[in-house]
């Protein structure tokens, strides 16, 4: 890895406990890639929010992350801060919050994650109308779409522009449109604008429920990729937080290997969790990396990392280590 200022500082001072652990993971990430690997993201949280972009679109621009899974939220999310990054409220006391509190923020229309409120109208009832365009011009002509492809096709078509509040540099979804990068998003529909879609076709504004592709073609889609792609590479599997995203990807290995026999598939080549959620009784966020060994996702032999902390202060750093900052 090259090393600037920031990599040498945290090589310098990162030396124990999960900041050791930062430092083995950084270097294991880059040298699966300098050993022709690739990465797939497991995003999940509220990593967008947390404008994980900043960093993670400059990773994926250098070609230090090649695919993504992702929850639909941390998918909606990158645009609606592309689109009213100003208009959000930051609330840096939310831990004094009262629900009398509370119902005032939602009486003015804004949803809190943390410290950040998302404002309904330029943000979520922009995208959305932008959106149910792109829906219903499918659905009438039949047309099927995944729902990054959605919102990929806004930002080509630039019907959204007029409205960037930030530098489309720091929006990670559009530097992954700009390199066409293989977007995953299981469990679309447990989202806002998956909400919003279901609501549109129960009113009839969209007559084929299926016009946003599934979670299982989906699945089919990430099976298809992992094949082609490690014929040639080893691949590697870098997650931030737990749940579906994390879940679902990794899975495509022992689905493979053990529901379709085909024996021949390799297992992840490169394991990495960045999570607070610590081990508990059947945790599957805390669930240690060993684990998965017994599931057929991982070899005991597989380069294997946990670090338990914030992820919007370990994956920037990580990010930064790899990029040689």
């Amino acid at each position: 890895m090259n090393e600037g200022p920031i990599s040498a500082f945290l090589k310098r001072h990162f030396r124990h406990f999960n900041a050791a652990s930062l430092i083995e993971a950084a270097n294991g990430y880059a040298q699966h890639l300098q050993s022709n690997g690739r990465m797939l993201l497991a995003l999940a949280g509220a990593m967008s929010t947390a404008e994980l972009g900043i960093s993670l679109a400059e990773m994926i621009r250098q070609e230090k992350v090649h695919a993504i899974c992702c929850t639909g939220a941390n998918l909606e999310e990158d645009v609606f801060n592309l689109i009213a990054h100003n208009s959000y409220q930051s609330i840096p006391n939310y831990r004094d919050l009262t629900p009398t509190d509370e119902f005032l923020l939602y009486e003015r229309d804004l949803n809190r994650i943390t410290d950040t409120c998302i404002p309904e109208n330029e943000a979520i009832r922009k995208l959305a109308r932008a959106l149910l365009e792109e829906w219903t011009a499918a659905d009438s002509t039949s047309r099927r779409f995944f729902p990054h492809e959605f919102l990929f096709t806004l930002l080509r078509n630039g019907k959204l522009e007029n409205s960037y509040d930030i530098d489309v540099r720091d929006s990670w979804l559009y530097a992954a449109m700009e390199r066409n990068l293989p977007v995953f998003v299981p469990g679309w529909e447990d989202s806002t604008l998956g909400n919003m879609y279901a609501a549109h076709c129960m009113i009839g504004n969209i007559k084929d429920v299926h016009t946003v592709k599934s979670g299982i073609e989906s699945l089919l889609e990430m099976a298809a990729w992992y094949e082609t792609t490690t014929h040639e590479h080893s691949l590697g599997f870098f997650q931030i937080g737990g749940g579906i995203a994390g879940d679902f990807a990794v899975c495509v290995v022992p689905m493979l290997r053990e529901d379709m026999k085909k024996k021949e598939v390799p297992l992840w080549g490169y394991y990495c969790q960045i999570s607070d959620s610590t081990m508990s009784y059947g945790s599957y966020s805390g669930a240690p990396p060993n684990e998965k060994i017994t599931w057929g996702k991982l070899s005991p032999k597989t380069p294997k990392f946990i670090i338990e902390s914030d992820a919007s202060i370990v994956a920037p750093l990580i990010f930064g280590l790899v990029l040689g900052y």
